[in-house]
């Protein structure tokens, strides 16, 4: 009980006299993201995220397959080579390049101001060079891939 002889979480309103009990207004939060298109393409956005960790899965069962043998390797290689795991590796392209494209996108808005001949650094300049060093990496990496075999 309360320091007035309610119990707490009520109180009594002022406007009906204080005679009646009132318990105070809950906003409803069930859905709150569906009733925007902002916040609808946050919560998409914010899906990415589980792309990226199906992923990183993905790539660790990998290892995990070569630590156990060439049998294993190949069997993981086989299974990497099914349909379904083709189908499934376009949609996680898919949303990594949408999760990115949000990286990028929001990355001048999280690091410090940079002045470059005493003027601040166009916020699209930043995105462009995240995506060129992206392109860049992803290219040598290419390279190195393929001058491997």
């Amino acid at each position: 009980m309360s320091t007035q002889g309610r119990p707490k979480g009520e109180y009594r309103s002022a406007q009906h006299g204080g005679n009646s009990m009132h318990r105070p207004y809950v906003r409803p939060m069930a859905g709150w993201w569906k009733r925007d298109p902002f916040f609808m393409r946050y919560m998409a956005r914010e899906l990415t995220a589980f792309a990226v960790g199906a992923f990183a899965v993905i790539l660790c069962v990998g290892v995990l397959r070569l630590a156990q043998g060439e049998a294993a390797w190949n069997g993981w290689l086989a299974a990497l080579r099914s349909p379904a795991s083709i189908a499934l590796h376009v949609v996680l392209l898919v949303a990594m390049a949408v999760h990115a494209k949000s990286w990028f996108e929001i990355m001048p808005k999280t690091m410090p101001m940079i002045h470059v001949g005493g003027r601040r650094l166009a916020a699209e300049t930043i995105t462009r060079a995240g995506w060129a060093a992206t392109l860049i990496a992803s290219l040598l990496l290419i390279a190195l891939v393929w001058g491997w075999r």
